[in-house]
């Protein structure tokens, strides 16, 4: 029911809705006999290519006298290898989103002397205008943080002395106090849907400036203040294989396409927040957390592969979980034998999950990642390639650090941020065109009949 106190209300609008279905449905065949990209993408399921990019590479796969070829999946930001970058922040023990940050908006690697600036200016930008949290937060709480996220990116429009300003210098200026300020707004958030929808207390804490983006998450977000540099670090490897993937993926794409009409900074990356809220995006990784619970509930022993095994055929079947026969955080568009995002998030996350009581449910991702492709050719006759996606392992390590769901998809955004922005710079400097792809028109002719005769 739309309205639970207009009973007739509910039901006029529920009739037209079935007027609507049974009159205006376009059939399936009839985007196969026009030719139609539904989705951008083509009939083997790659996206078509709309664009030129130098910020990341994303490859799965190789083309070999037309035949899609699986090889190991391959992330770059910059040319930039993502093994080797968080190779290297995890051999020197230190933050690294920052750093990556710096490569993504400016395209080369900062020196010492370049990121410590770097850091300090986004630091000084966590700040939020003065009265900002009181104004636009607390006085409209709402029970979605990525919503509330979303339409406090469209306020700070209001506070920027040069918001429409396309310069390349005020973009920039624009993108690395939106990268900073993001973080703010996503625990401010939080905390008042605790205390208007939870019926929790809430706490604001002051933001310390030698805190990393991740420590100043997890200083934000728990009562105490307390975590190990242990958590941070792997909230901070979180973020960096968050930060960027792509000009084609939804969210981006919405920033780079509302970028194309002109418009300002921060209507674009609320544009990119509001594409990755969806469950077909970044909130895919709540989904991942309902079908694992969905697979708890129905086995007796999570450890038990062959439990864990009719559990996910009876996911396919439809059976258990949101009966949509998917099995979430399995597969990807590209990338085919492996993820390296998944591969990296999977390795680092082992032993603070064994240390902090998540073992089985680590050793359950792995069975689910392991018995999924088995599951599908048997019961679906698929034999497609399928490797495990971010979203597998990144809902666990959210678990493992004591955050909470509501944060899960807002992390994701506030660590996107670095590419939506870097993008956002590129399609202005670069694209010139506004976006405007073409629909196949099937109205059919009718007369305009009067009022009196209808």
């Amino acid at each position: 029911m739309i309205f639970d106190d207009n009973l007739y209300e509910a039901e006029f609008l529920s009739d037209l809705c079935e007027q609507y279905r049974d009159s205006l449905h376009i059939n399936a065949e009839d985007f196969s006999r026009y030719h139609i990209k539904r989705g951008l993408r083509n009939d083997d399921g790659t996206g078509v290519m709309a664009g030129l990019t130098q910020i990341c590479n994303v490859d799965g796969y190789y083309i070999d006298d037309g035949e899609r070829i699986p090889r190991e999946g391959r992330l770059s930001y910059r040319g930039v290898n993502i093994y080797d970058f968080v190779g290297a922040c995890v051999n020197e023990d230190r933050f690294g989103y920052e750093e990556l940050t710096f490569l993504l908006l400016f395209g080369f690697l900062p020196t010492a002397d370049q990121l410590q600036r770097f850091r300090n200016v986004l630091s000084h930008y966590r700040e939020l205008p003065s009265a900002f949290i009181e104004d636009v937060i607390m006085k409209a709480p709402s029970p979605s943080v990525m919503n509330r996220m979303q339409s406090a990116v469209a306020a700070l429009y209001a506070y920027d002395p040069q918001p429409d300003d396309l310069s390349p210098e005020n973009i920039m200026r624009q993108s690395i106090q939106i990268i900073g300020r993001l973080p703010a707004l996503m625990t401010y958030s939080y905390q008042v849907k605790r205390r208007n929808y939870l019926n929790k207390s809430m706490y604001i804490h002051p933001v310390k400036p030698e805190h990393s983006t991740a420590e100043s998450i997890l200083n934000s977000v728990r009562s105490n203040r307390q975590f190990t540099d242990e958590e941070a670090k792997l909230l901070d490897l979180c973020m960096m294989l968050h930060a960027e993937h792509g000009g084609g993926n939804c969210s981006t794409f919405a920033v780079r396409t509302l970028t194309s009409a002109g418009t300002d900074s921060y209507a674009a990356i609320a544009a990119g927040i509001g594409a990755l809220k969806g469950p077909k995006h970044g909130g895919a990784n709540m989904k991942v957390a309902e079908m694992v619970e969905a697979i708890r509930e129905d086995v007796t022993d999570i450890t038990d592969e062959d439990q864990v095994e009719n559990a996910l055929r009876k996911v396919v079947r439809r059976e258990i979980g949101d009966k949509s026969g998917l099995i979430y955080g399995m597969g990807h568009a590209i990338y085919t034998l492996s993820d390296p995002r998944a591969v990296l998030l999977k390795e680092n996350a082992k032993a603070l999950a064994e240390k902090k009581g998540y073992g089985d449910e680590w050793k359950l991702l792995d069975s689910i990642e392991r018995l999924t492709p088995k599951v599908f050719l048997e019961e679906k006759g698929n034999s497609k390639k399928m490797c495990a996606n971010v979203d597998l392992y990144s809902g666990l390590i959210y678990r493992i650090l004591a955050l909470p769901e509501d944060l899960y998809t807002p992390i994701f955004a506030c660590a996107r941020a670095a590419g939506w922005c870097a993008h956002r710079m590129e399609a202005l400097i670069t694209d010139g065109r506004i976006v405007r792809p073409a629909f196949k028109s099937l109205a059919q002719k009718q007369k305009y009949a009067a009022l009196a005769d209808r």
